[in-house]
């Protein structure tokens, strides 16, 4: 993607995600870029930061289509990154997961296609994969959304929609990496809620990637899934000990939060058993039957699953210098070592 892509529409373009693939954009000389999100301060705080001529910032919810056909008008590109992210929040109020990432989700697809609309990706997560709340289950209803319109348009329409779905983005806000540097900064124990269980650990730069790839090579309801690496908590721990020499800082076992998993899955068997390997990314095909009763009923699929599913317990495990590793090679790691060593 560069300049050839004339204009682009990131929901939900104030987060980790959005901020990222928005400096992506203008290095590659896109001509222009919009944001559409519901906070005034953090657009405020964009403006004021990048001072480039070429981001057009607009106040608006997806959850309403005005507002999301507001800041359509003419796009050619849209990545979708909006959404409640947060698994507690979502488990006490799961309406408003609903509002947002279902009915949101919604109003972005169905503004797209009316917009003509190039190519729209939608931006999923693990947790929706055998969800076991309510976040989880928005997303997944989410991509259901996506892939029905993707169904519905067919494989030669104006607008390709397709999905990508990771894990743990690092250092993303709200995310364990900066509690716990926070945690070791203030003298506070590290909080952790159970050491065995593990989690896929994605730099922010490979999400953009993969979110790219999606538009660059998508099909009609495609799903695109970034292989990736993983560890436990624990030894994720450990390695910020290490990287911060503090060794000795104490943890606090604090017990499960809320609907979490011992670990968590990117793709499920039978998703695997219609999908296409392409080297660092797994392409998931969309179901193209229509609603041909003999098609599912009658007919079933001949095809025996033959693959695990790819989770977090069975992919590459990381130990704790490969998690050092990766953290040295985020900036925000790095700065804060930085800011640590001359305290």
């Amino acid at each position: 993607m560069g300049s050839k892509t004339k204009s682009v529409l990131i929901t939900g373009g104030t987060g980790s995600f959005g901020k990222t693939m928005l400096r992506k954009l203008l290095e590659a000389g896109v001509p222009e870029l919009r944001i559409l999100s519901r906070d005034e301060e953090k657009q405020d705080a964009l403006r004021n930061e990048l001072r480039d001529d070429r981001v057009r910032y607009y106040i608006g919810d997806i959850r309403d289509l005005q507002s999301v056909d507001r800041a359509m008008a003419g796009v050619e590109c849209v990545f979708h990154a909006a959404a409640l992210k947060q698994v507690p929040s979502c488990e006490f109020f799961p309406l408003e997961a609903v509002r947002t990432n279902i009915i949101g989700s919604e109003n972005v697809v169905r503004s797209a296609v009316s917009n003509s609309v190039k190519s729209l990706v939608c931006l999923s997560t693990d947790k929706a994969v055998f969800p076991v709340n309510a976040m989880g289950i928005s997303k997944a209803m989410m991509e259901k959304v996506a892939q029905a319109a993707a169904r519905d348009l067919g494989r030669d329409a104006k607008t390709t929609i397709s999905c990508v779905r990771y894990g743990n983005v690092m250092y993303s806000r709200g995310s364990v990496i900066p509690l716990f540097i926070k945690q070791i900064k203030t003298g506070q124990p590290i909080t952790i809620t159970e050491p065995t269980m593990t989690r896929f650990l994605m730099p922010l730069r490979d999400s953009v990637a993969l979110v790219q790839y999606a538009f660059e090579h998508a099909n009609q309801g495609d799903l695109f899934i970034k292989k990736a690496a993983a560890s436990t908590i624990l030894d994720l721990v450990e390695a910020i000990k290490s990287l911060f020499d503090v060794p000795d800082h104490p943890t606090e076992i604090i017990g499960w939060r809320h609907a979490e998993k011992l670990y968590e899955t990117l793709a499920s068997s039978q998703e695997l058993s219609n999908s296409e390997d392409m080297g660092d990314y797994f392409r998931i095909r969309l179901d193209h039957r229509d609603l041909n009763y003999k098609s599912y009923f009658s007919e079933g699929d001949t095809k025996a699953v033959t693959y695990e599913d790819y989770h977090s317990h069975n992919t590459e495990r990381l130990d704790i210098n490969g998690v050092k590793t990766l953290l040295l090679s985020l900036p925000q790691v790095q700065a804060e070592l930085e800011l640590w060593k001359n305290k």
